[in-house]
């Protein structure tokens, strides 16, 4: 049936308001009251498939007494879209009001949207969602996923504030206080040298390096005044104080510094910001069994909303350590994101009720180090209780899946191969699939790994439906994991291999098509170029897959010299990151009407400038059919002279992990021993972060005595891991007959051998070192003033001594 959208006057004013009520534009609209009855439909029968589909997509989920079911109903507020006693009525009313070609574009849609009786906490989660109900309505239509550019607005490129080639200016004002504070770390030849290099000894490197944390324009949104401000990094008294006194040194260089005006010889495109391009986002994905989906859209609280428009929706609850990120998602420090018990059950009900199901998220692991596996997401109870969980360790990602040939942990998991480094701290997307005939598979960035599952194929009878869904963490709150989540959709039908590469291809997060117009520089009517455009993050954006299309299908695309695209950011053309410089291409050689011609598959990275609402971009051209611009390269600079660093030392120090790593391996205590895990997240700060010896302190020292004294103890205290250790010594001694000559060596040899290590180039003198554990045990073993020199008491010196060379520079040293 052919469907369309009748936007009128009468229409609108009908939605404006329950009752007829008036409200202006700063009025809060009173929400409807909230009756969570469901709605019994007793009714003539549905008249045709297509009423049978609006009544299972939209009427059900639409006609609650908590939603639109309180206003539009029969003998009520108009139009009577909600209305319970006729669904073919309903259906009737409902039509004008939606747009099933371009969901979102439907009158209740964008009414929501505006704020009108939103049943959640965010307006535009109520818009995704009834935009996904309507979608479901139409999905039987041959409608199209091709999203539709639109003609963007005639703006030319402006003018700004340029850095001059000259450092004088930044010499003057700003290097002073960031060459007099930030020299310890940020100069090349500092003993710690941390990148960037804005106060190197060399002033025009200094210059070089701080240039892009500078803004000419707003100088307090610069970032070197935001690490003092907002992030109070190393800041020299007070950071308020502090960030003040650097703000006014840029603004004292900026006021030295001329508007320029955009060079007229450049060959330049039209102009555009973000918000003036075609939204892009979603378009072409396949979620056809879809029942829970978290775009990470709202940018603020501490609600992530489940869009999926399957209830009950499982809306994730923030806290910890977590900030929103522009461009949607999540980045979590130490946080979590955690759904209830209850909506999680939807989980379990459609999971298990198919016996299959596929997970995809988007993800940018903070690092490749974490261990655990650290939860990226999980369906759990606690730390050894699952349904199913995605985790990372190091460089692999980790499936596991509690079925009847697993144990209650979803072990024997299912992780990627060591020597593969699937884990990269990039943008990724990952799925985790399982069905009755494949069993588990891992996809990263579309490809399936190739893993093979360790464990037979079971069923989910043993699943627990009270468990809760929890993203970035563990329910426990103990297994964090330290990264960014840009998306998260949960499907209760496995993905096929071509469906989930075609997910990986539409991308992620809030994407936009920008068309820099250039039919004012060839004979081609509305002829644009046109990148992909998102916020990366919240200091860069990605342009990416650039095309030349015009929206014009009749128009005749003759032969066209395109060379050298470059980016331009407000009124100038960028320094770095110009990935588009060598591209060579005639325009209508390879042109095909409707979409146009590609001109490049290059992506590259543009530091965010004056804001993501107000940055201006244009593109500039070598080529661009009769005009050209000829560009001279300027000079590369005269090299830096180099300057020898301090010798430094031979031999180095383990850091935290191989510390840790190590004392387990001659111990023979597990890594996972819950002691040991709990004191090494306690210690892991205070031990050795690098490896050089400079940077050795007592504090480091302290931490990996703790940490020898704890592994000393769980050895002890365990008596099959001492057996085997101290094979032969008599635990059941007091201190005072327990350690005879003979009964010394027991408890020496094995110390030494196991810790120490046998006919290695470089090691301490065993002499030496059972002479200091003589003297220890001589000591400890005449129990001055110890009340009970028993059996205990013998465990304690064995305890001690064990810790003096477990905790020795004989391991933690390299």
């Amino acid at each position: 049936m052919y469907k369309r959208l009748l936007t009128t006057v009468l229409l609108l004013a009908g939605l404006a308001g329950c009752g007829g009520e008036t409200v202006s534009p700063t009025q809060t609209p009173t929400p409807p009251p909230v009756d969570n009855s469901p709605i019994n439909y007793a009714g003539p029968p549905p008249s045709t498939d297509d009423v049978q589909q609006f009544k299972l997509a939209l009427w059900d989920n639409i006609s609650g007494k908590d939603r639109c079911g309180a206003c539009h109903v029969q003998s009520s507020q108009s139009p009577h879209f909600a209305r319970n006693d006729d669904i073919n009525q309903a259906y009737a009313a409902a039509n004008p009001l939606v747009n099933l070609n371009e969901p979102d574009k439907s009158a209740l849609v964008t009414k929501v949207a505006g704020g009108h009786n939103c049943w959640l906490t965010s307006d535009s989660a109520c818009a995704d969602i009834l935009t996904t109900w309507i979608a479901n309505w139409g999905q039987n239509e041959q409608t199209s996923n091709q999203i539709k550019l639109t003609v963007p607005p005639d703006i030319q490129p402006g003018s700004s504030k340029n850095f001059p080639a000259d450092s004088q200016l930044f010499a003057d004002n700003v290097y002073p206080l960031l060459s007099a504070h930030c020299a310890d770390c940020h100069k090349s030849n500092a003993s710690v040298p941390i990148s960037p290099y804005f106060a190197s000894e060399n002033q025009d490197e200094a210059y070089q390096a701080a240039k892009v944390r500078i803004d000419l324009d707003n100088p307090f949104a610069s970032r070197l005044v935001g690490r003092l401000a907002n992030e109070f990094h190393n800041c020299w008294s007070n950071c308020s104080n502090d960030a003040e006194a650097l703000r006014i040194a840029i603004q004292a260089m900026a006021d030295g510094i001329d508007v320029s005006e955009l060079d007229t010889e450049l060959v330049a495109s039209r102009a555009l910001t973000l918000p003036d391009g075609t939204i892009a986002s979603g378009g072409g994905r396949y979620e056809s069994a879809v029942i829970a989906k978290w775009e990470f859209k709202t940018g603020s609280g501490a609600t992530a909303f489940d869009t999926s428009g399957v209830e009950p929706a499982i809306d994730l609850t923030l806290s910890g350590g977590y900030s929103w990120i522009g461009g949607w998602g999540v980045q979590f420090t130490n946080g979590r994101a955690q759904g209830s018990t209850s909506s999680s059950k939807k989980l379990y009900d459609l999971l298990s009720a198919t016996g299959e199901f596929s997970i995809e998220a988007w993800v940018v692991p903070a690092n490749v180090t974490q261990e655990g596996p650290a939860r990226i997401l999980s369906y759990s109870g606690g730390r050894e209780s699952r349904n199913l969980m995605l985790g990372q360790t190091l460089y692999n990602y980790d499936f596991q899946l509690r079925h009847s040939n697993t144990d209650f942990d979803g072990l024997p998991s299912l992780s990627t191969a060591d020597g593969d480094e699937r884990v990269q701290a990039s943008l990724q997307h990952v799925v985790i699939s399982y069905d009755p005939i494949n069993g588990r598979r891992l996809y990263v960035n579309g490809q399936f790994t190739g893993d093979a599952d360790p464990s037979a194929i079971g069923d989910f009878n043993q699943w627990n439906d009270s468990y809760a869904l929890v993203i970035g963490n563990e329910v426990s709150g103990d297994r964090p994991w330290a990264g960014s989540v840009r998306f998260v959709a949960i499907h209760n039908r496995a993905l096929t291999d071509e469906q989930i590469q075609q997910n990986f291809d539409v991308g992620v997060g809030q994407k936009f098509y920008l068309l820099f117009g250039i039919t004012h520089l060839i004979d081609v009517p509305q002829a644009y170029v046109v990148f992909t455009v998102s916020q990366f993050d919240n200091f860069s954006y990605l342009f990416s897959e650039p095309w030349f299309i015009s929206l014009d299908d009749n128009a005749s695309i003759p032969a066209t010299a395109l060379n050298g695209i470059r980016l331009g950011i407000n009124g100038r053309e960028l320094v770095a990151g110009q990935a588009f410089a060598n591209v060579q291409q005639t325009l209508g050689q390879d042109y095909t009407a409707g979409s146009g011609q590609f001109l490049s598959r290059l992506g590259t990275l543009v530091p965010v400038d004056k804001g993501v609402e107000t940055d201006e971009f244009f593109l500039t051209f070598d080529k661009l059919g009769s005009h050209d611009y000829v560009r001279v390269e300027a000079d590369a600079p005269q090299p830096v002279s180099v300057v020898d660093l301090t010798p430094q030392p031979e031999v180095g120090m383990r850091n935290f992990a191989e510390i840790n790593a190590s004392m387990a391996a001659v111990t023979g205590v597990s890594l996972t021993n819950p002691q040991i895990e709990a004191t090494y997240a306690n210690l892991r700060q205070q031990l050795p972060t690098v490896t050089g010896l400079s940077s050795f302190v007592a504090s480091n020292q302290m931490a990996i005595t703790q940490m020898a004294i704890k592994y000393c103890d769980q050895l002890v205290e365990d008596s099959q891991l001492r057996s085997a250790f101290f094979s032969g010594f008599d635990f059941n001694q007091p201190a005072s007959t327990a350690f005879a000559s003979q009964d010394r060596n027991l408890l020496f040899d094995p110390l030494m051998s196991k810790m120490l290590g046998d006919n290695l180039l470089s090691q301490p003198q065993f002499s030496s070192v059972r002479n200091e554990l003589n003297a220890l045990v001589d000591k400890l073993s005449q129990c001055n003033g110890v009340a009970a020199c028993d059996s205990r008491y013998t465990a304690t010196i064995v305890k001690a001594s064990c810790a003096a060379v477990l905790g020795s520079a004989a391991l933690s040293m390299q």
